[in-house]
């Protein structure tokens, strides 16, 4: 073999595996001096098409009946989508009587407090009423180097990046640790943040929690452009494939 050919082949066998760095989550040490954000995280602020979930109880069912609110906290997605409130585009919800209730904007207790005001119109002791709002779950979209990507709602209060790339699949062996890109719509507009999953400090990031809505992107490693494998033995089995073809093209060449 040429010695340029080895040259190039030992090069592109160094470059093209993939380290352990690459393929390894949460690396480093923890220090006492960690901030957790999760202690200073704002509450989030409803968006369009959010699903709530509203239950108004009474010591009497008779008194709330009417308002039609039923907590439908438990069940599927199909369920709270078809029982629940949806907030339309120009950021209202509509309960029975009440009407339509802007919410766009607001807290999940700001939305309690707000139909709670509503109620004193049409219930003179509000005192024996029991109001919860909450979110129908969080749906959220992860695409990219994961192993199932595509749209996930998960019926919880909150969700980490961590579990939502652990519900997508994971990470596949191509995909870029060190670019995980989570697109954000706010009303102040479309938002985009970069997180590390290989480092031991994304549970210290401000975007370790995620919203409703997001769109997490996993980036492919250069690897998969390349097509030179994840491995020692496929970069070997991959550069040999080449090579093979350089010789016997050169070969071939010559004895024309």
């Amino acid at each position: 073999m040429n010695r340029n050919l080895l040259y190039i082949f030992l090069l592109a066998s160094l470059t093209s595996c993939l380290s352990a760095k690459k393929t390894t989550n949460f690396q480093g040490e923890i220090t006492n001096e960690s901030k957790l954000h999760r202690l200073v995280n704002v509450p989030y602020k409803l968006q369009v098409n959010d699903v709530l979930s509203i239950g108004i109880k009474a010591e009497d069912p008779k008194l709330v009946a009417l308002f039609g609110a039923s907590d439908v906290r438990e069940g599927s997605s199909e369920n709270l989508y078809f029982s629940g409130y949806t907030v339309d585009r120009h950021g209202n919800i509509r309960i029975p009587y009440i009407g339509e209730l802007n919410v766009l904007g607001y807290t999940e207790r700001e939305v309690r407090e707000k139909i709670e005001s509503e109620l004193k119109n049409f219930i003179k002791n509000t005192e024996s009423i029991f109001v919860t709002v909450k979110l129908s779950g969080i749906k959220f979209i992860v695409s990219g180097e994961v192993g199932s990507p595509g749209t996930v709602n998960l019926q919880q209060n909150e969700v980490t990046i961590v579990e939502a790339l652990a519900n997508a699949g994971s990470i596949s062996t191509l995909g870029d640790r060190k670019n995980v890109q989570i697109i954000r719509k706010t009303i102040d507009g479309v938002q985009r943040n970069t997180i590390d999953m290989t480092s031991i400090d994304v549970f210290n990031s401000e975007h370790f929690y995620i919203q409703p809505n997001d769109v997490i992107y996993v980036a492919a490693l250069p690897q998969k452009t390349w097509g030179t494998g994840t491995t020692g033995l496929q970069t070997f089995t991959t550069i040999a494939s080449i090579l093979s073809i350089i010789a016997t093209t050169v070969l071939l060449a010559r004895n024309l």
